[in-house]
């Protein structure tokens, strides 16, 4: 199995409550968010591992 790295852009859009949301446009479904920046950036991470794992078991 080749593993391919790809960066993908990530808006990070304020929302109520000073949380920040999270999305990345090429990936239909990447959505999360966070209380700030830095849990923002890891939850869109793992939102994003989780829809290729999801990807990859649909594929099978």
């Amino acid at each position: 199995m080749t593993k391919l790295k790809h960066d993908y852009r990530v808006i990070y859009t304020p929302i109520e409550d000073d949380w920040i949301m999270a999305t990345v446009p090429e990936l239909p479904g990447a959505v999360t968010q966070g209380r700030d920046m830095e849990e923002a950036q890891t939850m869109i991470r793992e939102a994003v591992e989780l829809l290729f794992e999801s990807y990859r078991d649909n594929a099978e």
